[in-house]
């Protein structure tokens, strides 16, 4: 039997959030999805800081991770979590508008798992989370949280 997926998700924009919500729904990958607003809000929860401390924030099983966010941006947030013992082994899938070369050299220095540019189409986006969730949760292994 399956244990039930988390995952979490960075993102500042209200609509991306929705529409990622949607196609992990529809993808049926996910039984628990968590959102922050930005770096600071991701690593608040991830250490149980801030609003999170004491709450219910299981570790995610995968961080869908924006870069270009307000007071802390994916880049520095995803530094910080693939700097840290304890928070590395988490998958971090970087899911942005950002096209730029910069960008994917940097990220995949940093640490990242992966590097997706978000689709233009809702349809699209259904897929990539399909996929992102057999690879992640059926193919390969992770260690449990």
């Amino acid at each position: 039997m399956r244990r039930p997926i988390s995952i979490l998700v960075a993102d500042d924009d209200p609509e991306d959030r929705m529409l990622a919500e949607e196609a992990l729904r529809e993808s049926r990958l996910v039984n628990d999805i968590r959102f922050v607003d930005d770096g600071e809000d991701l690593l608040e929860y991830l250490y149980g800081r801030g609003k999170y401390t004491g709450g219910d924030n299981p570790r995610p099983d995968m961080i869908l991770l924006d870069l270009n966010m307000p007071r802390m941006d994916g880049r520095e947030a995803l530094k910080v979590i693939k700097g840290d013992p304890e928070l590395r082994r988490i998958p971090v899938v970087v899911l942005t508008t950002s096209k730029a070369e910069e960008d994917i050299y940097r990220t995949y220095d940093l640490g990242v798992n992966s590097f997706i540019i978000k689709p233009v189409t809702f349809d699209s986006l259904v897929d990539i989370m399909k996929v992102l969730g057999a690879y992640w949760f059926q193919i390969v292994e992770i260690p449990p949280p």
